[in-house]
């Protein structure tokens, strides 16, 4: 077999966009031949999952998973909606969050690295996105660890738009647990506690309410006061555990686990796509772009 250098490997990847790893392959599969490597890369759909590298993926799924004292919550985004779902596209997240829950990878780098049915997480998306034919991304992940007297509430909200995981303890009731994820997916909230919240966000907060308070052309004197009533609110607003539950009103989050003997431990939740920034392309400069070329 030829011995495969760097350089060949860098010029490889150059050439097809392709994966360090996928390029050093290609090459020892053909004894150093450059082209033929690159063929070989076309073949096998990864040269054309490279390509599709510089798409956005803001869409997916979201799944969440538990087994034992251990859960998890995932999101692999696609381009569109409509590969969410895909069957095969939908198995594909399960199985790597089975994977995530077997194998407790520590990052996703790490998750990409690791070995699923006979190859790496990593070549299994490619595969994915040569089958499929949209960028396929696996963004992010958490796991988290239930007590033995604690349960997990896994909630998925629009097939996977939503997911939330909560953690609690003191109850093994599943559905209390599940009761708290979907108030979660409904209200978005921030933390669990106020005390949760970082100094520095309280401090800008205050700026803000007060700066508020003063342009209201309220006297000086009251201003202090007003802040300390509006920072009460806003804490109640953000907090999981002070807030109206939403199945039942008339009790906060946490009167509703104390009924159950239960504490709020925890809460993961994602939203498919937040944080991404999604391209708007105008549809005009489109067209006009592909009849100039």
């Amino acid at each position: 077999m030829a011995t495969i250098s760097a350089k060949l490997v860098k010029e490889l990847r150059e050439k097809t966009g392709a994966g360090m790893m996928d390029c050093k392959k290609a090459l020892q599969e053909t004894d150093g031949d450059l082209d033929a490597a690159a063929d070989y890369l076309r073949e096998k759909g990864i040269s054309k999952a490279a390509k599709k590298a510089d798409r956005i993926a803001a869409e997916g799924l979201v799944h969440v998973a538990s087994k034992g004292n251990d859960g998890v919550i995932v999101e692999i985004n696609s381009e569109t909606d409509f590969v969410a779902r895909n069957e095969n596209f939908q198995q594909l997240v399960k199985d790597i969050a089975d994977h995530i829950l077997e194998t407790k990878p520590e990052n996703v780098e790490a998750l990409n690295q690791s070995e699923l049915d006979g190859q790496t997480v990593e070549a299994k998306m490619t595969e994915a996105v040569a089958k499929i034919g949209e960028k396929l991304t696996l963004r992010r992940f958490v796991l988290a660890e239930k007590p033995d007297n604690g349960a997990f509430g896994e909630y998925l909200h629009m097939g996977g738009r939503i997911g939330v995981l909560t953690v609690v303890e003191g109850t093994t009731e599943d559905a209390v647990a599940k009761g708290v994820a979907m108030h979660a997916a409904a209200l978005n909230p921030k933390y669990v506690s106020s005390d949760q919240v970082p100094e520095e966000e309280l401090k800008h907060e205050r700026e803000i309410l007060k700066q508020q308070a003063l342009n209201e052309g309220k006297p000086e004197n009251i201003v202090d006061k007003m802040v300390e009533g509006r920072m009460r609110k806003y804490l109640e607003e953000i907090s999981i555990v002070n807030q109206p539950f939403v199945k039942d009103s008339d009790v906060t989050v946490e009167e509703y686990l104390q009924k159950h003997d239960a504490k709020l431990v925890d809460f993961i939740r994602f939203e498919v796509g937040e944080g991404i920034e999604k391209r708007e392309d105008n549809f005009a400069d489109e067209v006009m772009g592909q009849v100039n070329k």
